[in-house]
């Protein structure tokens, strides 16, 4: 109770009750700074004491000068709705904390409009992604864990194999992909409840669905999952925007990446590429 005293603002109900009302927002600050630091901790790290990378070998499952010069790694539905996303969660991040810093303006509308997009787009990935997608490779498997014990133990000295190149998803990936999970989904299923608490196009005005107590942890956990999007959002910009991650970036704007890259870095047998009809020529490949 003391841990959530220190969260959260208190409110006094009309029946005497002490109830949160929403999360202390000097965690505002907390989760930017944290934020910042993992940006700079880990940029010194690279800068200065990271290794080379080093890969166990792995057989491709056809000769490199077979695979087409640009990988498909992205769908245009799949970029559509990455891109989307962003727009929605940039502009509920905007709307929720810019009036809290100062900034006022009419956010209310803007921020439930947003909140929808976001929604309807969450909606439709996951219904993309179980019919249209494999659905299991961005969820963490056995060698996931394999390797990343492996990475620690070379980190720590210790002779063992080199771990093997990446699936389609790196873990670092794939744990990024389960904390958005959490934290979008925290946000979503609290925003839905909470928008019948403004005038909205979707169903009547109803502040008396829960009681006080319910309300305020529902905001205060609204809140915490917003403020968690903050450092979140920054260590995706950090990450997408640094050099040796750029192909990736690409990848998410055009659709594929550079052959090299992919022979480079991932695992022809974790991720399997198509090839392209025998029939076409090298010049189609290339296009």
């Amino acid at each position: 109770m003391d841990i959530l005293k220190r969260i959260t603002e208190l409110a006094t109900s009309p029946w005497g009750q002490s109830v949160p009302i929403h999360v202390a927002w000097f965690l505002i600050w907390v989760a930017g700074i944290a934020g910042l630091l993992f940006l700079m901790v880990h940029a010194t790290y690279v800068r200065y004491f990271a290794r080379a990378e080093e890969f166990a070998g792995s057989d491709a499952p056809v000769p490199a000068a077979e695979l087409p010069a640009r990988i498909p790694r992205h769908s245009l539905a799949a970029r559509s709705f990455h891109w989307i996303m962003a727009a929605a969660m940039l502009t509920l991040l905007i709307t929720a904390f810019m009036p809290k810093l100062g900034v006022q303006f009419n956010w209310v509308t803007y921020h439930w409009i947003a909140g929808t997009v976001l929604t309807v787009s969450i909606i439709f990935h996951v219904i993309h992604a179980s019919f249209w997608l494999d659905f299991w490779a961005i969820w963490p498997d056995r060698a996931d864990v394999v390797d990343a014990w492996r990475r620690v133990q070379r980190f720590m000295g210790r002779p063992v194999p080199p771990p093997r190149k990446f699936a389609k998803y790196p873990l670092e990936n794939k744990l990024y992909h389960g904390a958005i999970i959490a934290t979008g989904l925290s946000a979503i299923g609290t925003g839905v409840f909470m928008m019948s608490r403004v005038r909205t196009i979707f169903f009547p005005r109803n502040p008396y669905l829960f009681s006080d107590m319910t309300w305020g942890l529902m905001y205060v956990l609204h809140g915490l999952a917003g403020i968690g999007l903050i450092a979140l959002v920054m260590v995706h910009v950090y990450f997408a925007i640094r050099p040796e991650k750029l192909d990736i970036t690409k990848s998410m704007v055009f659709g594929t990446m550079r052959r090299e890259f992919y022979l480079k870095h991932y695992d022809p047998q974790r991720w399997a590429v198509e090839i392209p009809p025998s029939g076409s020529s090298r010049t189609d490949r290339e296009i």
